[in-house]
């Protein structure tokens, strides 16, 4: 066999990293989600240590360091939301703030729609290279990015079965529209395109954070987010393997300021005709658990947060059926 570019050969094939590829015939690069995420996981554990061995140099000198593990970053704007009881307050909150915020009940089980793209309705972009990543804003090939207001969205994401501790290890997929409602993937003119979709995996405060653009508002649906979470780094290429889909909730104060803008020429529109008691995924409570805060502008852009329960012991009930449009 060939030796693959940036790999070694073992006796049981070609490794990276001292992992043997899933793909042996394929580069590093076409190894799928399971393998980056694998990849992404090792990575973390190495700072870790890395962290770790500081912290006891620091120890001789000093009060004794904190070991805990890389939380996602992101280039996206820093503005700070505004606390709520039932969301993470900062981008960064630490396992007793998450506890702190708590939500009233587990995240309630929403349809993944029509435009999924995890393999259950067409298109698979998990099964993609690169698809782990927290800037969703490129095309995984680069061809193209979507613009509109900025936004970094932080889901804390809590183990309720655990005692509703940061569920660290679990994998979240979030994807959204456009600033015209259109999904990438599926929509006339961007199927071939794969932004406004990506992978992070909860470290140990619970947080994922994404940066990406404000979406926009179609007809006939509130504002929202898509996102499912998956139990662990191996789940993530197998759609009925998560254990909780759902939809985030934009808030209206920040929809009415963002709709004003340019970029999103039907979004104030569409709005206008449709509410949370109205819409066909968060009428039956109007959005009381999926509804984020948000605080910002559109020039720094907007940070959008919510916290997560989920229930390991219940079974889900949503997945890629049919509902909304985009």
């Amino acid at each position: 066999m060939t030796r693959i570019p940036d790999t070694q050969m073992t006796p049981d094939g070609p490794a990276y990293e001292g992992r043997l590829l899933d793909r042996a015939d394929e580069p590093v690069v076409d190894q799928g989600a399971p393998f980056d995420i694998r990849t992404l996981v090792s990575r973390r554990g190495i700072l870790g240590l890395v962290t770790l061995s500081a912290g006891a140099v620091a120890l001789a000198a000093c009060t004794p360091a904190a070991t805990g593990t890389a939380a996602p970053t992101t280039a996206a704007p820093t503005t700070t939301p505004t606390a709520t009881p039932t969301v993470s307050a900062t981008p960064t909150a630490s396992a007793a703030s998450a506890a702190a915020a708590l939500p009233a009940g587990e995240i309630p089980d929403e349809t993944a729609g029509p435009y999924p793209g995890d393999g259950s309705n067409g298109p698979d972009v998990l099964e993609r290279s690169g698809i782990v990543r927290s800037d969703l804003r490129t095309s995984l090939d680069g061809s193209a990015t979507a613009t509109g207001v900025p936004m970094t969205l932080n889901l804390t994401i809590l183990d309720t079965a655990g005692g509703d501790v940061p569920f660290a290890g679990a994998a979240v997929y979030v994807w959204h529209c456009d600033t015209q409602g259109r999904y990438s993937m599926y929509s006339s003119g961007i199927e071939d395109q794969t932004y406004l979709r990506g992978v992070q995996v909860v470290g140990s405060d619970g947080v994922v954070s994404f940066t990406s653009i404000f979406p926009g508002c179609y007809d006939g649906r509130w504002p929202h987010i898509h996102f499912e979470v998956y139990p662990n780094v191996d789940a993530i290429t197998d759609a009925f393997q998560a254990i909780a889909t759902s939809q985030v909730a934009l808030p209206q104060a920040a929809c009415d300021v963002v709709y004003a803008d340019a970029a999103y020429p039907s979004s104030a529109s569409n709005l206008s005709r449709v509410s949370l008691d109205s819409d066909n995924v968060f009428g039956d409570d109007g959005g009381a658990l999926e509804l984020a805060t948000a605080s910002g502008d559109n020039t720094a852009g907007w940070t959008v947060a919510l916290g997560v329960r989920v229930d390991t012991t219940t079974t889900p009930t949503a997945g890629a059926a049919p509902g909304g449009r985009g």
